[in-house]
C-alpha cells in the first residue's frame, strides 16, 4: 500500500514538473496579449507637406540642437485618432479601419496648411504647422474614432508607448485624446519639432506661405514621447 502512495505521489509530482512550461507559456501569451498600446491612426502627407515639415524642423534644431529631427521614428503626419488598445485586439482595429478608408477614399482629400503654432511641452515649444480642418477631414476622423471605439481602453501608462518617460505629458493626453480632440475640437496639424519658446514665437511671427497636399498614405503608429510617431505597426497606401 505504502509503495503504491509513493507511486501516485511520484506520477502527481512528474504530471505537475511537465505542466509547469505549459502554464507559464500560456500566461505569458496571456499577459502578451493583455499588454496596452498607444496607437495613432494617423494621415501620411505627400511629399509636399513632408518637405515643409522638415524645412522647419531644421530652422527648429538650430535653435534647440537637443531636439529631434524628422526621421522613421519621427514621421510627419496628421493624427486623426489616438487611443489606448490591448495588442491581442490589433488586427481587429485595422480590419475596422479598413472598412472606413474604403468607403471615405482619403486619398481624395485636398488638405491645406496655413499657419504655425505651439505649447509648452516636457519644457520646450512644441511647434505644429495648422492643417485646416475641412468637412471632409472631420467626418473621416469622426469615422476612424468611431470605428476603433470598441476596442478601447483605459489606463494605459509610460510602458504603452516608445521611450517615453514617467510622468509624461503624452499619457493623459492619450487618455482623453477622446472627446477632448474629436469632433468640434479636433486639431489637425503636422508636429515640426520643439524649440525654445523665444524663438517659436520668432518663427510663428514671420509670414507663412500656405502649402497645398493630399494624403499619400494611412498608417497606425505606436506612439513616442511628444506624441510622435514612433514605431510603424500599419499602413495603406492611397497612391
Amino acid at each position: 500500500m505504502k509503495t503504491n502512495l509513493i507511486r501516485a505521489v511520484a506520477c502527481l509530482l512528474v504530471s505537475l514538473i511537465l505542466t509547469l512550461p505549459l502554464a507559464a507559456q500560456q500566461q505569458s501569451t496571456k499577459t502578451a496579449g493583455d499588454k496596452l498600446i498607444a496607437i495613432d491612426v494617423l494621415l501620411q502627407p505627400d511629399q509636399t507637406m513632408v518637405a515643409k515639415a522638415n524645412e522647419i524642423n531644421a530652422k527648429l534644431r538650430s535653435n534647440y540642437p537637443e531636439g529631434y529631427s524628422l526621421d522613421a521614428t519621427h514621421v510627419p503626419h496628421v493624427t486623426m485618432l489616438q487611443r489606448f488598445i490591448r495588442a491581442k485586439d490589433f488586427d481587429a482595429v485595422t480590419a475596422a479601419i479598413t472598412k472606413v478608408l474604403a468607403a471615405e477614399h482619403p486619398g481624395d482629400l485636398q488638405l491645406q496648411a496655413t499657419a504655425l503654432l505651439y505649447q509648452i511641452w516636457n519644457g520646450a515649444a512644441l511647434t505644429a504647422i495648422v492643417v485646416q480642418r475641412t468637412p471632409e477631414l472631420l467626418l473621416l476622423q469622426q469615422k476612424v474614432a468611431a470605428a476603433v471605439a470598441p476596442f478601447a481602453v483605459s489606463g494605459g501608462t509610460e510602458s504603452a508607448f516608445i521611450d517615453t518617460p514617467p510622468g509624461a505629458d503624452i499619457v493623459p493626453y492619450v487618455e482623453t485624446f477622446v472627446p477632448k480632440a474629436t469632433g468640434p475640437n479636433y486639431f489637425p496639424h503636422v508636429t515640426a519639432g520643439v524649440a525654445t519658446e523665444e524663438f517659436v514665437k520668432k518663427l510663428k511671427a514671420e509670414p507663412f506661405e500656405a502649402v497645398t497636399f493630399h494624403p499619400a498614405g494611412v498608417a497606425i503608429y505606436q506612439l513616442g514621447n511628444f506624441g510622435t510617431a514612433s514605431k510603424k505597426l500599419k499602413e495603406w497606401d492611397l497612391k
